[in-house]
């Protein structure tokens, strides 16, 4: 099934309003605004094709629940962005890379093949390996590998994170 490509309202409306909720949360949009246009587009292209905004740049299975890894913003984004200033489909970049200090190469795909994706499911055993970062500024916490570029709640900086250890905690 095809999807017609959004008319540039719809584009331009999704563009501003992803652009306002990525600099809210402390992300960037990619500076190449049509570039970033292009990718807007293909995001809602598969919101048509399939009713959700699977990451243009990847091969949706056309099943939600097989997808919501890759749901944009998807589930790979902030490591790609702490590991190579970008995500995989360059809609989100770094500050450096948005200010033009450094510029953004390709990057590899994070996202397993479908067969491990579907044993990772099944195997509830498995645990990944993340920290609980603490904001000690508003007490946000976020559970991943590296805090956040900036504390989505208030602004804080990087370096204002702390790792959180619950066995630290009155009992």
């Amino acid at each position: 099934m095809s999807a017609a490509v959004p008319d540039a309202t719809e584009t331009d409306r999704l563009y501003a309003r992803l652009d306002k909720d990525a600099e809210a949360s402390g992300y960037h949009l990619n500076p190449d605004k049509e570039f970033t246009r292009s990718l807007v587009e293909g995001l809602l292209i598969n919101k048509k094709r399939y009713g959700y905004m699977a990451c243009p740049c990847r091969l949706a299975d056309g099943d939600k629940k097989s997808d919501l890894d890759i749901i944009c913003p998807c589930d790979y984004r902030d490591s790609d962005l702490n590991d190579f200033n970008t995500c995989y489909c360059k809609l989100y970049v770094s500050l450096a890379v948005k200010q033009g200090t450094i510029q953004v190469h390709s990057i590899p795909e994070r996202r397993p093949p479908r067969e491990q994706r579907a044993m990772k499911k099944n195997d509830v055993s498995e645990t990944s390996q993340v920290t609980l970062w603490r904001c000690p500024v508003c007490g946000y916490l976020c559970a991943r590998e590296h805090p956040p570029e900036v504390c989505p709640i208030c602004k804080a900086g990087k370096e204002r994170f702390e790792k959180f250890d619950f066995a630290s905690l009155p009992h």
